[in-house]
């Protein structure tokens, strides 16, 4: 291709409109355009690297009996209402573009395709005998993000790729799961990323208690916190992370005392005032759950003081507890603000010194769709605790010295606590949690019966008798992937791209084009690497040869030959891109160089 026929317009400067390194390049480097927030044209060289994605994708795919289909983006609000998700997508999430259409029917824009393809597998699988089924697409999701940004890392349309498994137990679920964890291992390695994979929360698609896995590309500019351990035993992102806390000081308190405490609100003034450690005081937070049926929950949770409260574990929990309110799930789980606390219409609460007995007259008299009493918990680290400080439920005082099961009935025990670097690991005491950035790229799923069973998807056994499908979820973001990889991969000149999604592999720099040799050795190398399957870009602009050299670097393609000064001795100048390495390649042995490197970095061991 020549890079003069091409429409190739590169920028000098960053763009005020991007945040990250990788979105400012890839702007920078004509590979993406946005046309309004979150929406953006993949461009010509973008579109190769995607191609390439999605072909690496397929092929792993194909590998493992997958098989390929394209399923409708738009999709009718009734199957999303029998799966029981319509009112978490549009209302507690609200990531999904819901519409009327012109006969008044609701529809909604796919950010996903459970519903679609467990519908799908409801009216054509019968029988065991066709079990087990996978299949995926690559298609176009869009979500309805509140602040789209990062480019493609946090889009409001963006590509992936999703499959899904049918089974007609769960041992055969387990098996292609496997399955999809060594495919998913391969796509990325291929794809030349580093990454690591972590035990992740399955949120609205896989449920508290679904079996699910992220696999994550490191980079520092990464969303997601990730826990690990050094001897790689253990990795979890921080969201479903355990880990064993640090020890908790002795307490002072001893017998049960009342403690004055003015102007001390917060944890920080409070161990400051008493001259004491964070881990023998007791923090007790208020939230307010919703439920899909309108109930509002309020909830108390006690946690060591020196703990941060994991609200996805929180969530999760409070999902499983749904039936206890006669509600199917957990729409929204929100800190108890004034204004909350407000319309519980209730006595005061004396926040910053509230006690785990806090009384149940807060809430008032009884009021419709609220819940007539508090629902109390307590963090593991909290339910060890002794002699400890916590509020007196009246402002300016404290008490110390006081216990559960003496001062206080122990609520129900649950671990809600954000594991963090430093703690020790629940596997090897020994090893100590270690921490780095990544960016989801993947995320495999086991799904069990979650969609199966509300939207019965069934098959009849043996003996003829009916059940419902064991179902497996795995999704890669493609375009996702492509901003990762430059995220991950890039120095102050542009662009690093592993050879398997660069957009070509060599780009032929002609200096000057007005220099007949230079023009005429370009000409018949790019005509010889074509030949030989070597994906050629020939920058044949007419202009300065710096100009050439930074676009180069700028757009990251992995080998660079410049026909210039070395022409005299029958050479020219090949530099990786990589390394910035140049050496001098007789002519007649820039093929054979090149192809020696381009099958030596695509090649991925077993």
């Amino acid at each position: 291709m020549r890079l003069s026929q091409m429409l190739f317009v590169t920028l000098r400067e960053d763009p005020a409109e991007a945040e990250l390194t990788s979105h400012k390049l890839l702007l920078r480097g004509c590979f993406i355009r946005r046309l309004s927030p979150g929406t953006y044209t993949y461009l010509p060289l973008l579109w190769r690297v995607l191609q390439k994605i999605s072909d690496i994708v397929r092929q792993e795919m194909n590998t493992i009996g997958g098989q390929e289909c394209l399923m409708p983006q738009l999709q009718p609000a009734e199957i999303w209402r029998e799966s029981g998700r319509w009112d978490v997508y549009t209302q507690a999430e609200g990531i999904m573009f819901a519409l009327t259409d012109r006969q008044g029917r609701e529809q909604g824009l796919g950010p996903t395709h459970e519903e679609v393809i467990t519908l799908l597998a409801r009216d054509l699988i019968r029988s065991y005998r066709q079990l087990p089924q996978t299949l995926y697409q690559i298609q176009t999701k869009f979500r309805d993000e509140i602040r789209p940004r990062f480019g493609l890392m946090r889009g409001r349309e963006f590509i992936m790729k999703d499959a899904y498994s049918f089974h007609a137990d769960e041992e055969s679920l387990r098996r292609t799961y496997q399955d999809m964890y060594r495919a998913y291992s391969r796509i990325l390695s291929r794809c030349g990323l580093q990454f690591r994979v972590v035990d992740a929360d399955a949120g609205a698609i896989g449920g508290p208690s679904a079996a699910s896995q992220e696999f994550m590309v490191l980079a520092s500019a990464g969303e997601d916190d990730i826990l690990y351990t050094p001897d790689g035993s253990y990795a979890a992102n921080v969201e479903k992370a355990v880990s064993i806390p640090p020890e908790a000081a002795s307490s002072p308190y001893d017998p049960v005392q009342t403690l004055d405490t003015p102007d001390t609100e917060t944890i920080d003034k409070l161990a400051d005032f008493l001259k004491i450690s964070p881990t023998i005081i007791l923090k007790n937070i208020l939230y307010q759950a919703l439920y899909d049926n309108g109930m509002r929950v309020a909830v108390l949770l006690s946690i060591r003081a020196d703990q941060q409260v994991n609200e996805v574990k929180l969530s999760n929990h409070l999902s499983r507890l749904a039936d206890r309110y006669k509600a199917s799930k957990l729409l929204t789980l929100t800190l108890a603000d004034a204004d909350t606390q407000n319309s519980w219409q209730g006595d005061p609460i004396p926040v910053g010194y509230i006690a785990p007995d806090l009384p149940d007259s807060c809430l008032g008299k009884k009021q419709e769709n609220l819940a007539p009493k508090i629902l109390r918990l307590a963090d593991q680290t909290a339910a060890l605790m002794k002699n400890f400080v916590t509020g007196a439920n009246q402002p300016g005082k404290h008490v110390g010295g006081v216990n559960w099961g003496e001062q206080y009935p122990l609520p129900e025990v649950v671990d809600v606590r954000k594991a963090q670097a430093g703690d020790r690991s629940l596997l090897n005491p020994e090893q100590i949690l270690e921490t780095t950035r990544g960016i989801e790229i993947g995320h495999i799923f086991q799904l069990g019966r979650k969609f199966s069973v509300p939207m019965q998807a069934t098959f009849t056994d043996e003996q003829g008798s009916e059940h419902p499908l064991w179902m497996g979820c795995y999704g890669i973001g493609v375009s996702r992937l492509a901003q990762a990889a430059v995220e991950q991969s890039h120095d102050a000149n542009g662009i690093i791209w592993p050879v398997a999604i660069a957009p070509y592999h060599v780009v032929v720099v002609v200096p000057n084009i007005s220099d007949e040799q230079q023009m005429s050795v370009a000409e018949k190398l790019v005509m010889e690497l074509t030949a030989a399957g070597i994906e050629t870009l020939w920058d044949d602009r007419d202009e300065r040869a710096g100009v050439k050299f930074k676009d180069a670097e700028l757009i990251g393609i992995p080998y660079r030959i410049t026909t210039g000064r070395s022409l005299k001795q029958g050479k020219v100048e090949l530099t990786e891109r990589a390394t910035g390495q140049a050496t001098e390649v007789p002519i007649e042995e820039v093929v054979t160089t090149l192809k020696e490197r381009i099958e030596a970095a695509l090649a991925v061991p077993d």
